[in-house]
């Protein structure tokens, strides 16, 4: 079952840059889940330097950036190391996560997500893109973020 808004969100642990995080660490804060398809790729690249670019509009809403895909970590060290990211990539290697959060599609790859989780572990956005190459605007997330 896919989740939803409203919806608390299903915690999880899982490697990351720069150490292992767990969804309810952040409990208190905004935490916004990127989940997006694969490391170094074009559309996945835009998304996350747009997100990094833009990241100090997180910052002054209380909220914490965390990206999921299912490369595993020595991939995902490169990739943030590449690009400078100010938020910690995390290894889903076994898509786990992404299937509790409803993001796996058909053919088993992931899609490009992104879901806003409040500071109750509730869930009060949810975006899984059907096909394209499409990613939410910051403007759009923070707007979530602030309601």
């Amino acid at each position: 079952m896919a989740v939803s808004v409203g919806d608390v969100a299903p915690d999880f642990t899982l490697p990351g840059t720069g150490g292992t995080y767990t969804l309810s660490q952040f409990r208190g804060q905004a935490v916004v889940l990127v989940f997006y398809p694969g490391d170094d790729t074009p559309v996945c690249t835009k998304q996350l330097n747009t997100y990094n670019d833009d990241l100090s509009e997180f910052t002054q809403v209380g909220a914490q950036v965390l990206a999921i895909s299912a490369q595993d970590m020595a991939s995902h060290e490169t990739f943030a190391s590449k690009h400078g990211f100010g938020f910690p990539l995390l290894a889903d290697t076994d898509k786990s996560v992404a299937q509790m959060y409803g993001t796996v599609g058909p053919l088993g790859f992931p899609r490009r997500s992104v879901f806003v989780v409040n500071a109750t572990g509730v869930v009060m956005y949810a975006h899984r893109a059907i096909a394209g190459l499409t990613f939410r605007p910051v403007s759009e997330i923070i707007e979530a973020i602030s309601k």
